[in-house]
């Protein structure tokens, strides 16, 4: 079985962001100040696991779509590959 990459999460996690047309960075610059954009999918990395995160709010706050913490690299490839069939499946509707 071939490992997950960061760089095959990242591919996915941006493909999430187009196809939602959420901003494809956590935080831009605004002057010399960093701004949240809310709607951003981004990974995050804990516990020697990753989880995909939603900046929630403009203070930074973050939700986790999956309600699962934090992952496998595996796990959460096939968790994001799930969300995007069903973000998919919703658009046909």
């Amino acid at each position: 079985m071939e490992r997950i990459t960061e760089k095959q999460l990242q591919a996915v996690v941006d493909r999430i962001n187009s196809i939602t047309n959420s901003p494809n960075e956590p935080y831009a610059k605004v002057g010399d100040k960093y701004v949240a954009q809310i709607g951003n999918y981004h990974l995050s990395h804990a516990y020697g696991g990753v989880s995909l995160e939603r900046m929630s709010n403009d203070g930074g706050g973050v939700t986790q779509p999956f309600g699962c913490g934090h992952v496998s690299k595996r796990d959460l490839y096939n968790r994001m590959q799930a969300f995007i069939s069903g973000l998919d499946a919703g658009k046909g509707e």
